[in-house]
């Protein structure tokens, strides 16, 4: 099997913590030109007009920093760079809180409402664009992802080479994750726990909601009672798997749906700017060996769900 080659580094700077497009072109093309091969890939679609744009001002440059332009000629294997134009985004107005930093590792505490990493229509106002920005970190990049409507605990890795090492603690499940949610307190289901559900969830892309199907479990979570008042539930919530939107699922199964979920049991569509009724599901703590250093970590969230504040039981 042929290997792809390694692409050289790119010429251009992150915008807003934002990486700039890589694209190679393709070894058996046969355009004559630049602009024939960009026309045609971006045919039909709203980013056509851009990219016409793009090349006309000198925004899509080569290897060496030189911009490219439409008439010069077709060169196979080629490796082009441009920054996407990026639309205003409404400012999550909620500080991502920095735990823990060493020259490996940083450890975020993350709001409610704040994306982990560049996703559709969240780009800048991202955990990751503005840890890069903040903390003059271009190569952080995230070792795991945490919903954009769950608060918590989220880690990123510093260096490249690390990089492989924190993913594969994740994937090892070698990372102990503690959640906390608040839901409906249910007498009759109080009497079952604590108790690991087991089902297995698809998600599929596209689709909203994840779903529980028949088939083999592919999803565990270990669901306890911490206390209960006023007809809500505090609960302790342990994954032992990684689907999309496990906890939440499985929650929802139970009969009991985190309070302030959009998505279970109905999908309904808030506003992009409301943030006043925040999932109630915080990722509280993360324990690990450290893969590089060795180094014991359990690392806590300092923030409380507003359903159940710190002075109650």
């Amino acid at each position: 099997m042929r290997r792809r080659p390694t692409p050289p580094p790119s010429p251009l700077p992150q915008l807003h913590g934002i990486d700039p497009v890589r694209l190679r072109l393709p070894v058996d093309g046969t355009w004559e030109t630049l602009g024939a091969f960009l026309h045609d890939r971006y045919a039909g679609g709203a980013g056509a007009a851009a990219i016409a744009g793009l090349l006309d001002s000198g925004g899509i440059v080569g290897a060496d920093g030189r911009p490219r332009h439409a008439g010069e000629p077709y060169a196979p294997g080629a490796f082009v760079w441009f920054h996407r134009e990026l639309p205003p985004e409404p400012e999550v107005p909620f500080p991502v809180v920095l735990v823990h930093r060493d020259e490996h590792l940083v450890v975020a505490d993350k709001p409610h409402f704040l994306a982990t990493t560049p996703r559709g229509s969240h780009v800048t106002e991202t955990a990751l664009a503005r840890l890069r920005r903040d903390l003059g970190l271009p190569h952080l990049s995230p070792a795991h992802r945490l919903d954009r409507l769950t608060a918590g605990l989220v880690m990123f890795t510093v260096r490249p080479e690390d990089r492989g090492a924190y993913q594969k603690l994740f994937q090892a499940k070698a990372v102990h994750k503690e959640y906390e949610a608040v839901a409906r307190h249910d007498e009759e289901l109080a009497a079952t726990l604590p108790r690991t559900v087991h089902s297995r969830i698809e998600k599929v892309r596209g689709v909203m909601a994840a779903t529980e199907v028949p088939g083999p479990p592919n999803a565990a979570s270990r669901i306890e009672l911490l206390g209960h008042r006023a007809g809500l539930g505090h609960y302790r919530l342990l994954p032992h798997t990684g689907r999309t939107h496990q906890l939440r699922v499985h929650m929802n199964a139970l009969g009991i749906p985190i309070l302030g979920d959009p998505v279970y049991p109905e999908v309904t569509d808030p506003a992009p700017d409301d943030y006043t009724r925040p999932l109630q599901l915080l990722a509280r703590r993360l324990e690990f060996t450290d893969p590089v250093t060795g180094r014991a970590h359990r690392f806590e969230s300092t923030r409380t769900l507003a359903a159940w504040p710190p002075d109650a039981p």
